[in-house]
């Protein structure tokens, strides 16, 4: 499991990605990370609602209701234009981090 400090910084980044192909809810989101990361992250719900907030404020995505299969209300959300430049942006800066980190990094 990854510890949730190493990874904090790109807690949006995956949000975002998992937004790319399509609108979806809180729930299908978080289980989709977990399910892409091969369970080895898992992102807590206070994390994850903490970020739609902040993702939406920054206007990085935007949020809808509406009714789920099981006819429960759900907030949906989609990334936006904002959204998908920052989601570039970041995947940048993510190689750069690499790099950086691979100069510090060396096996046993």
């Amino acid at each position: 499991m990854i510890s949730s400090d190493v990874i904090r910084g790109y807690n949006d980044t995956m949000i975002l990605y998992m937004l790319l192909d399509g609108e979806s809810y809180g729930y299908e989101i978080s289980k989709n990370i977990r399910r892409l990361s091969e369970e080895k992250y898992v992102m807590k719900e206070t994390t994850l609602y903490s970020a739609f907030t902040r993702l939406e404020k920054n206007g990085y995505i935007s949020s809808f209701h509406k009714d789920g299969e099981s006819g429960k209300r759900r907030t949906y959300y989609r990334i936006t234009e904002e959204g998908l430049a920052y989601y570039q942006e970041k995947c940048s800066e993510w190689q750069i981090t690499q790099e950086v980190v691979n100069k510090f990094i060396k096996e046993p």
